[in-house]
């Protein structure tokens, strides 16, 4: 926020001013995404409801990868528009998906439930599905009892378990970075997709999406590389191409 010369305000202008300091950016319907400052630290929050057009993408019809914003953009028909794009689960140096990847309905890459080196592999990790609602669900017993999603991408590690915290995460720990991943509401219809803004912890991260947005299950997406973009906000985080990235749709 930049500071501007003090000028005389009309009592209304006043009055609005001191209420949007205590009502949350969340309630400003207007803004596809927000910030919450938890800890000190500002949290860019962008929020979807079920029945709104959550999509994943990797390549185009070419098989090309698309890895940003624009080519996501030039993807979507006449009188789409693109809301919110970030990173959405770990890949290989070929951007292929490091685990489950569900696109329209097609599996395109198999669960991987093993443990292995890494974030990925530091189980639990998770699913996050759409169908109807939203979900995720731990990889094992995704595995065990598959729904069927329209879309999915399997990440790891959880960051949120039935509401606790990945056991192997640390309070104390020194290893921060920018961090990005989704979280879902106990009845599945909202998903928060966040980025940190500043560069987090893992217990940090995951005492966001439980203690301030109440999410009861929460799935960490990437570190260091993670992105977002925000057309409306003029946001497009520099970075190189991406893997799987998830958004959201709307028609004008």
């Amino acid at each position: 926020m930049t500071m501007k010369a003090m000028t005389i305000k009309p009592l209304w202008a006043r009055l609005f001013a001191a209420l949007a300091l205590v009502v949350p950016r969340l309630a400003l319907a207007a803004d596809p995404c927000h910030t919450v400052t938890f800890e000190d630290i500002p949290f860019t929050v962008c929020q979807a409801q079920a029945g709104q057009d959550v999509r994943l993408w990797l390549k185009n019809d070419q098989g090309q990868i698309l890895g940003n914003a624009e080519r996501v953009k030039a993807t979507l028909a006449p009188g789409e528009r693109l809301v919110f794009a970030m990173n959405a689960g770990m890949y290989s140096p070929s951007r292929d998906p490091a685990g489950l990847y569900i696109e329209n309905g097609t599996e395109r890459q198999p669960i991987v439930t093993r443990e292995g080196p890494g974030n990925f592999g530091m189980l639990p990790n998770g699913v996050f599905c759409v169908t109807d609602r939203f979900a995720v669900i731990e990889s094992r017993a995704f595995a065990a009892a598959p729904p069927a999603c329209r879309f999915a991408t399997q990440s790891g590690p959880m960051l949120v378990i039935e509401g606790a915290l990945h056991p192997r995460f640390l309070p104390d720990s020194t290893s921060t970075y920018i961090r990005n991943g989704v979280g879902v509401s106990a009845d599945g219809q909202t998903a928060w997709f966040v980025i940190s803004d500043r560069p987090v912890t893992f217990h940090r991260f995951a005492r966001f999406f439980r203690d301030s947005l109440g999410a009861p299950n929460a799935l960490y997406f990437d570190g260091s590389i993670s992105r977002l973009f925000v057309p409306a906000q003029g946001r497009a985080d520099f970075g190189l191409p991406l893997g799987p990235m998830v958004g959201l749709v709307a028609r004008d």
